[in-house]
């Protein structure tokens, strides 16, 4: 074994029996490398990705591909969900020199930790080929190679940086105009989504698309938000068997999947499809929330409630093959019923994609369409699809079941428990809350120390394996990776997303719970994120805090992608936690990374959507919604019914905050208050819903 045999990851693990002699990253192998005057090689990925199975056993499996990294350089294996810190630098390298990024990705620095050459997926003889000349090129020209380090550090400090911004003028609707015009541009309007392929989910974009067409009655855009949902929830990146996302479509139809399964992806999909509903109460979203969640408790909940990071994308050392049936498979399983089926899931002979006569089931129309066209009743319909449907996930659970990576992450485990919240919201099911509750109450209990410090990561100490009864349904059945003795070391650092994302949960928790205890947590993290991470100087956050190990350069997360930027989400938690608690100092700090941010938004607000919705509440206002007295949660229940993008909700029959002061009695009461300015109290929902339209 190298030096991975006691790592925490399994993603590091997985390569812990490679004849690379792979370090973490950490003193040991830093020091050798400048004690020794090698060549660093920082190679990061994580456990579900494809390409980084592919390179492993190309490459870090060969004995020979191992002999040349380990002569002339010092290996170091980095998991990008453990280290987002180290990956966020080397990957503004490599999308410096190359104009692109992803995983896996390699990196080779100098013994400074100052990068040189990066890229991605390399082949074997192309890799080996570029070992030895840039091995060769630091021996015969180090000097040169400084140089180089130099000019690229200064250009890794400067990658998605922004100035301060110490005045703006008053923000507009024809500011927002203009970002969602250049934005349309990229609309696909036939498969919903944005550009051609390969196709993400994006789910921040379509939640920011949708509070626009719903704020400004932009019909096109609504249009657009709908397809995208409808597309995605047809396509085959949804696992119509098991429910769940893939984290995208290598095609632009969303038809084909990349078949690792995420959580970040999936608590956000939660949350946009609940919102969804509230907005515009499909069915069908209904169904697709409630999936996502039935497949998050199935495959991706510890015993103790805290979230896994994710499910590999390969199975038996092949991609996707758990989840692909021939028709001979499905005919074998469901005899008689198989046509059906088949028809639905548009499984064909030949097969659907390029494995030959494999199916990634994904469907087309509408049930309504399909039942006229086959002459069926549709509820006849759907429960022979239904009643097969589960035949095929029994059968489906009998296989190698992909990897597991139980990477417990405070950040993914806030997107997911803000999901709960929402689903909650939309559907009014008290088994949501119940795990929202579990998992907040996991998350105080083994993330959170009693000086309002996160810790990133919790892995138990042994792989949970399902109980003989549990086995029994089989729909609980999941392969587990195998790990070392000391998993329930947590990691004793955070990073910037941690603390956002978990204050946004417990801001979310709060709405729907109505326990002050979740915002004074939420506030005591922002806190505790002002005093490590914000740079006050410069008006952002760094994604490190102060006292953390320091790297070649202290980066800040600025633009949204497959989650948001930590910033934004700070951003808007400060607007929040201002209005929740009357405190100027987090709308000042709010207001100051909204300015800085502001002159990029209308290049390309894809990669600025949860921004934008920050701007989308300046320019429209945020409503505050007092709910007090007696019946206030069958009151909750009754005004989140009604979409309200812009808002605050806040009360019960007892409450310290500042705008729930003397507005408790015995009678229900709704305040509806904008810009400090409350209007009479209002008896019933109507008649607060036409004090929002009129204010």
């Amino acid at each position: 074994m190298n030096h991975l045999a006691n790592s925490t990851s399994p993603y590091l693990l997985q390569h812990a029996n490679n004849p690379v002699e792979w370090y973490p990253w950490g003193p040991e192998a830093l020091q050798k490398a400048k004690e020794e005057n090698k060549l660093i090689l920082v190679s990061i990925g994580y456990s579900a990705c494809h390409w980084c199975h592919v390179m492993e056993h190309e490459s870090f499996e060969d004995e020979k591909v191992a002999a040349v990294m380990n002569k002339y350089f010092v290996c170091i294996k980095v998991d990008r969900e453990e280290r987002p810190d180290v990956d966020q630098i080397y990957m503004s390298a490599v999308q410096l020199m190359s104009g692109r990024g992803g995983w896996p990705l390699n990196c080779i620095c100098l013994p400074d930790q100052r990068p040189i050459y990066g890229g991605t997926y390399f082949r074997k003889n192309d890799w080996v080929s570029l070992l030895f000349n840039l091995a060769d090129f630091y021996k015969n020209k180090p000097d040169e190679a400084g140089e180089y380090a130099t000019r690229l550090t200064e250009g890794i400090k400067q990658y998605e940086s922004v100035e301060l911004v110490k005045e703006q003028s008053a923000y507009t609707k024809d500011d927002l105009e203009l970002i969602l015009n250049n934005w349309k541009k990229y609309f696909d309007k036939t498969e919903g989504g944005l550009g051609t392929a390969p196709k993400f989910p994006m789910p921040n974009n379509w939640q920011c698309l949708m509070h626009y067409a719903h704020l400004f009655g932009d019909e096109n855009v609504a249009v657009a938000v709908k397809l995208t949902l409808h597309k995605m929830a047809f396509g085959g990146i949804y696992d119509h068997i098991g429910g769940g996302f893939a984290r995208y479509s290598v095609d632009g139809r969303w038809h084909v999947p990349h078949f690792e399964k995420m959580l970040y992806d999936n608590a956000q999909l939660v949350s946009l499809y609940s919102e969804a509903y509230i907005w515009n109460p499909d069915p069908l979203y209904q169904k697709i929330t409630d999936e996502i969640i039935g497949f998050t408790l199935r495959e991706l909940t510890s015993p103790e409630f805290g979230f896994y990071s994710a499910l590999d994308a390969d199975s038996e050392g092949k991609e996707g093959k758990f989840y692909i049936f021939t028709k001979g498979e499905i005919e074998e399983i469901l005899s008689n019923d198989a046509d059906l089926f088949c028809i639905y899931y548009h499984i064909t002979e030949d097969g659907n994609w390029e494995e030959e006569e494999s199916n990634v089931l994904f469907r087309r129309e509408s049930d309504e369409d399909l039942a006229t066209k086959l002459g069926l009743p549709v509820e006849q319909m759907l429960d022979k699809i239904e009643a097969s449907r589960q035949k095929v996930f029994q059968a489906r659970g009998q296989r190698v079941r992909p990897g597991l990576d139980n990477k417990i992450l405070a950040s993914w485990n806030g997107l997911m428990l803000k999901g709960l919240c929402d689903a909650y919201r939309a559907f009014n099911k008290p088994e949501y809350l119940d795990i929202a509750l579990k998992n907040a109450g996991f998350i105080l209990n083994n993330l959170l120390n009693k000086k309002g410090r996160l810790s990133r990561i919790y892995a138990p100490k042994a792989s949970p394996q399902p109980s003989p009864k549990e086995r029994e349904h089989s729909d609980f059945s999941f392969k587990v990776l195998s790990f070392g003795e000391d998993l329930g070391e947590a990691t004793p650092f955070a990073f910037l997303d941690d603390y956002a994302n978990l204050v946004d949960a417990f801001i979310a928790l709060y709405e729907v719970a109505f326990n002050e205890e979740w915002l004074n947590h939420a506030k005591m993290l922002v806190d505790t994120a002002i005093e490590h991470y914000y740079d006050a100087a410069n008006g952002i956050f760094f994604y490190t805090a102060d006292d953390d190990e320091q790297l070649i350069a202290r980066k800040s997360e600025i633009m949204d992608g497959v989650t948001p930027a930590s910033n934004s989400v700070m951003a808007r938690n400060l607007k929040k936690l201002g209005l929740f608690f009357d405190e100027e100092n987090y709308g000042e700090i709010s207001a100051q990374l909204l300015r800085n941010i502001m002159p990029h938004l209308a290049r390309y607000g894809s990669s600025y959507s949860n921004w934008i919705m920050l701007l989308l509440d300046e320019v429209t206002g945020t409503y505050e919604i007092a709910i007090t007295g007696q019946n206030f949660e069958e009151t909750r229940r009754g005004i989140e019914k009604n979409y309200i993008p812009n808002k605050i909700i806040l009360g019960g029959k007892k409450g310290s905050l500042p705008l729930l002061q003397d507005k408790f009695g015995a009678v229900t009461q709704i305040f509806i208050c904008k810009d400090k300015t409350c209007g009479l109290p209002a008896l019933n929902i109507a008649d607060a819903l036409k004090q929002i339209k009129e204010f």
